[in-house]
């Protein structure tokens, strides 16, 4: 399954996940978006949210962008 998010760093509200209406995700992270920081932020907090493990879970577009697509196996 592939997931739409836009992720806010550096946010005072983070960690959280809002779901979207159209099945896309808001997440908003604390880390900074330095050295792959919120990359790898953002994979924990989406295994939790899914009850993934980290593993299972690959950003596939956007790696440098606030804009990304997830894949969830």
């Amino acid at each position: 399954m592939k997931v739409n998010i836009v992720v806010k760093t550096n946010s005072s509200k983070g960690p959280l996940v809002e779901s979207q209406p159209d099945g896309s995700l808001i997440v908003f992270l604390r880390e900074a978006a330095l050295e792959g920081k919120a990359n790898r932020a953002l994979v924990k907090i989406l295994a939790d949210y899914y009850k993934l493990p980290k593993t299972r879970i690959k950003i596939v577009h956007g790696k440098a962008s606030k804009h990304k697509m997830v894949e969830l196996d």
